[in-house]
């Protein structure tokens, strides 16, 4: 029996994948969540095989549970569900070591034998997902992305600096860097455009 955690804002169909999985595999959803710190607090204290979690939910989305849920349980497999993979969020995905990722449009069936492929260990991408996805137009480093995002958070320069342990010099040349790749006027709207973008 493989336990599972069910993590999505849609009732009707976080409902619906309640019901139909343990008809589908020897599944057992053993906690339910309707959004991201619900179902990293959830995960932490049941402790699944998997955690089913959607990619796009408001508040803390699916990445930062799944972020959130590594600083304590690394090796917590995590299959994530997303109707449309932007350029760069696998990518992240990945990064955070998400397992699986499966189209929201898929059949229970489908959904059900991915789970038992990333619990014997395997990976998975769906191949609409991964088709979607792999158009990476990001022109960002990764620390420019860095930057931008900690600017997007409302931190000034001399703390971005600090936290990314860097001289502030170098933290004002990634944001002019991203400031001239995104074309903004200021690094704040650098960081909205990349956000926009799904570069963050």
């Amino acid at each position: 029996m493989i336990t599972i955690v069910l993590a999505d804002d849609e009732v009707l169909l976080r409902k619906a994948l309640a019901k139909l999985l343990p008809m589908e595999a020897e599944i057992q959803v053993i906690a339910e969540a309707s959004d991201g710190a619900e179902a990293a607090k959830v995960t932490l204290r049941e402790r699944p095989d998997v955690l089913v979690i959607d990619l796009e939910m408001p508040g803390t989305d699916g990445l930062a549970a799944v972020a959130t849920i590594r600083q304590t349980r690394p090796d917590q497999t995590v299959l994530m569900l997303t109707r449309h993979a932007k350029p760069g969020v696998l990518r992240r995905a990945l990064k955070l070591g998400v397992q699986g990722f499966v189209s929201k449009a898929a059949e229970p069936a489908h959904i059900a034998s991915v789970i038992g492929l990333l619990h014997e260990g395997k990976r998975w991408i769906d191949p609409e997902v991964s088709a979607r996805a792999v158009v990476d137009d990001n022109p960002l480093t990764d620390r420019e992305v860095d930057a931008l995002r900690l600017t997007s958070e409302g931190y000034a320069v001399a703390d971005i600096a600090t936290r990314l342990f860097l001289a502030e010099g170098t933290v004002r040349n990634y944001l002019s860097n991203a400031m001239r790749k995104t074309q903004a006027k200021s690094r704040h709207e650098a960081a909205r455009y990349a956000r926009e973008h799904d570069w963050l």
